[in-house]
This record gives C-alpha cells, sequence and structure tokens, in this order.
C-alpha cells in the first residue's frame, strides 16, 4: 500500500487508479473492516488526526478530483459526504522529495513519456497535507 503525500497530479493513469484503490483499502481498515493491513505504516498520519475517518476521505477526495480533471470516471458515492479538510496533516520537505524520486523510478519503468509531463513542477503534496521541513518521515520503509 502506498498512500502517496505528493499532489495526485504527479501520478500516471496507473498510479492514480493503485491510490484511489489503496486509499479505499486504507480507509476500511480504518473503520475496522479489514483483518489485514490494520499497522501499516503509512496510516499512522491519518490514525494520529482527531478524526481518520474524515482525514482519508478529504484525501480520497483529493485523489477524486484529479481523476475527474482528466476526466476518468471514478465512483463518486464511494465518498462519504463530509467537509473537505485541507492543510491539517504534516509532511516533511524530505520525505515529499523521497516520494517524487520512488515515483520517478516507478515511472522510468512504467510510463517514461510522464516524467517529462512532471518534469520541472513544483512539488507539492496532497492539498490534505502542509509541508514541514524535515527528514523522511519515521514511517516510510526506505531500503538502503
Amino acid at each position: 500500500m502506498r498512500l502517496w503525500s505528493l499532489h495526485p497530479r504527479f501520478l500516471d493513469a496507473k498510479g492514480l487508479v493503485a491510490l484511489w484503490r489503496e486509499a479505499l483499502l486504507a480507509r476500511k481498515v480504518l473503520e475496522g473492516r479489514t483483518r489485514g493491513y490494520r499497522k501499516h505504516p503509512q496510516l499512522e498520519r491519518f490514525k494520529g488526526f482527531r478524526d481518520p475517518l474524515a482525514a482519508i476521505n478529504s484525501y480520497l477526495y483529493f485523489v477524486l478530483d484529479e481523476a475527474t480533471r482528466r476526466g476518468y470516471r471514478f465512483d463518486q458515492r464511494k465518498i462519504y459526504p463530509i467537509p473537505i479538510i485541507e492543510k491539517a496533516i504534516p509532511v516533511t520537505s524530505l520525505q515529499l522529495k523521497f516520494e517524487f524520486e520512488h515515483l520517478v523510478s516507478k515511472l522510468e519503468v512504467r510510463d517514461p513519456k510522464h516524467i517529462e509531463k512532471i518534469a520541472g513542477e513544483k512539488l507539492d503534496c496532497n492539498p490534505l497535507f502542509f509541508v514541514v521541513e524535515g527528514d523522511i518521515e519515521t514511517w516510510e520503509k526506505v531500503k538502503k
């Protein structure tokens, strides 16, 4: 499961679809409706928020918004009616950089032309998050 901190516009088509599915799974985990993934480290930032379900639904909303902007037809009914939360959860600057580099390595294999589309764009995050200076997040699995 990868719940990107990056803004969804950085993802290619396959990445955006995968993110939608994985975020829906993450919501099921936060609702207690699955047996697996309950201790997944990327869920920690949602669990630490005062209302984890509102946070994951807002995250999903911003993924849906990007999909709609691209003309995709994700099922809007899968988003529960909640107020949209912006700039609620911190993410570190080096986490964003790490994720961007990780994404580029995936795109080199999967969709090299997409790298050209996102090259030079200002690095930013899903609007649920706000950037703070700092190292790679402690929940991130970094291969050495």
